[in-house]
């Protein structure tokens, strides 16, 4: 007997900025070349207004599946923290001192995805919960953002909560265009395996995603600002050539299409359209 799918929620990660950070410190803050669990739980939390240091568990356990439509350019940014400030509200250092008149000034090299994009399944049994999380994204308590405050979204997030969101997650248009030599795979990261993902056409050499590829310690125990914590969890990834119909172009184009395919697909419960393009 075939188990039943999973609902989940289908969410849109996409804008001029993204930076998803797994090891950030001090004045170097990196980024992921995909969303981690941490930053979208962490905007979760935020969307349904949760104080820092409020329990996770129920979040952290919903399940994530990544897939690249665009995987953007990895772009560095200067800046500077601290800056002609007088001595008495300077960056505060490790002693928790300020530091002295003439060196408050530090370097930060901070990295982003530029004109990067994604689309993520959030999958549990939790009905409760991911209805909560929906209308959490639909109306937030606090603005989201794709990884960091400086990084708002391009539109609406919450694509919709579905039956089977990883077949959606394999079928739907992709926010970019068909290649024009040789076709081009698509990655998927999840924290499961991913040989469940319905797909037909993998590459050549590749395993079906079912061992996981590393790990990544992006599972949020703590986001409280003195005592934040992580944990590594298994990183799986898989690889696979999309049909030429997926490929939804750039702009309104993938819009409109990303617009038929949700009014067709996504039934129940009706819902207006989430993007307007004309």
């Amino acid at each position: 007997m075939t188990a039943r799918p999973v609902r989940g929620l289908l969410l849109r990660l996409a804008g001029p900025l993204q930076s998803w950070g797994t090891h950030s410190k001090y004045l170097q803050r990196d980024t992921a070349r995909f969303p981690t669990r941490s930053g979208v739980i962490g905007m979760l939390a935020a969307g349904l207004g949760r104080p820092r240091g409020a329990s996770l568990d129920d979040l952290t356990a919903l399940s994530m599946t990544v897939r690249v439509d665009r995987p953007g350019v990895v772009l560095s940014d200067f800046h500077t923290v601290g800056g002609g400030l007088p001595a008495d509200e300077t960056v505060i250092t490790v002693n928790g001192e300020h530091r002295p008149e003439g060196k408050g000034t530090l370097v930060s090299k901070r990295y982003y995805l530029a004109d990067a994009s994604f689309v993520v399944a959030l999958t549990s049994d939790d009905e409760a919960l991911l209805q909560s999380c929906a209308d959490a994204l639909r109306t937030p308590h606090w603005p989201l953002f794709l990884g960091r405050r400086s990084c708002p979204p391009e539109g609406p997030i919450l694509l919709g909560i579905v039956e089977d969101p990883l077949h959606h997650l394999t079928r739907m248009p992709l926010a970019t265009k068909k290649p024009r030599t040789s076709p081009q795979p698509i990655e998927f990261y999840g924290d499961r395996p991913l040989g469940i993902l319905p797909l037909t056409a993998v590459v050549p050499g590749h395993d079906h995603g079912d061992h996981h590829s590393g790990e990544v310690n992006d599972e949020p125990i703590s986001f409280a600002p003195s005592a934040r914590q992580y944990r590594p969890r298994p990183l799986y990834r898989r690889s696979a050539l999309l049909p030429d119909a997926e490929y939804g172009g750039l702009a309104t184009d993938y819009l409109r299409k990303l617009q038929l395919y949700t009014d067709t697909h996504f039934t129940a419960p009706k819902r207006s359209a989430w993007w307007h393009c004309g």
